[in-house]
Parts: structure tokens; sequence; C-alpha cells
């Protein structure tokens, strides 16, 4: 089994969802955030301490070489990484990347549709447009406040 793959079956095993991984460049550094869909304000220290304690047990038993675990949210700025997160998410504004140009673009930005037949729909400034799930590099959920005023001040 791969690290990915051990990280996944614990991770889920506790009820969370795996949202990314990543390794710093000489593999020291392993970072996990993690999500759970449906607690209302997402993961908190206590949830993140409990996958980090049930995680180096495991990457221990495992034998996985690494010197530093980190895990924590995936922050307002979400990645978006699996089919079912496009559809999660619907309705969000997203910044996206492709991995090939489409139009000779490869950044776009608008407000996610869903996903239908493997294709993400995303209504932009130039109307609808469906990226194949394949090409998508990167996807991000673009934070949202709100800002009230008082006066001539945001509070």
């Amino acid at each position: 089994m791969d690290v990915h793959e051990i990280l996944e079956k614990t991770v889920t095993g506790l009820g969370y969802e795996l949202v990314d991984v990543e390794r710093s460049p000489r593999g020291r550094v392993l970072r996990v955030f993690i999500d759970k869909p449906d607690k209302m304000r997402g993961v908190d220290i206590d949830d993140c301490a409990l996958v980090s304690n049930q995680l180096s047990r495991v990457l221990t038993v495992e034998n996985i070489d690494y010197d530093r675990l980190e895990v924590s949210s995936p922050g307002i700025d979400r990645p978006l990484k699996k089919e079912a997160d496009f559809g999660r998410f619907a309705g969000s504004e997203i910044t996206l990347k492709l991995r090939l140009p489409l139009n000779g673009r490869r950044n776009f930005s608008g407000r996610l549709q869903g996903v239908l037949d493997g294709k993400v729909r995303v209504q932009t400034d130039a109307g609808e447009m469906a990226f194949d799930l394949v090409n998508i590099d990167k996807a991000r959920v673009v934070p949202q406040f709100d800002m009230k005023k008082s006066g001539d001040r945001l509070v």
C-alpha cells in the first residue's frame, strides 16, 4: 500500500474526509488536510489532534519514513480535488487552473455550477464553460467575507 492509500484508509476510518496530501521536496514533512462535511464549522484542533495521533501510530507500523506530520483543515480557500468536491461546492465562487490551455487560457474564475459527465461547469463572465475534470490542475473555493459597514468603517 502506498502512503496516500494508507492515509485515505485511516482518515476515512476515523470519519473524516482526506482533502489533500502534500510532501515536502525531500519528503521529510507530510501535510495532511482533513474535513468533516457534516460538522457545521469544519474541523477544529481536537479533530486534527485525533487524526494526527492515529496517523502517527499507523505510519510507524507501516514503516513510512518522515520527520514531521502536520494535520490541518483545508482552510477557507479549500482546494477542490475530487469529482464529489465539485458537486458539493456548487454555487461557490472558484478559481481554477488548467493543465492544458483552453482557447489560449489556463486560468479561469466564476461560479461553480457543478459537474456532469466528467465536465466541471463554471459560470464565467464569458458565459457557462465546461472543463474536463482530468484537465484541471488546481481549483480552489474563493473565500467569501460578510462585510458590514458602520458609518464609513468596516466592522
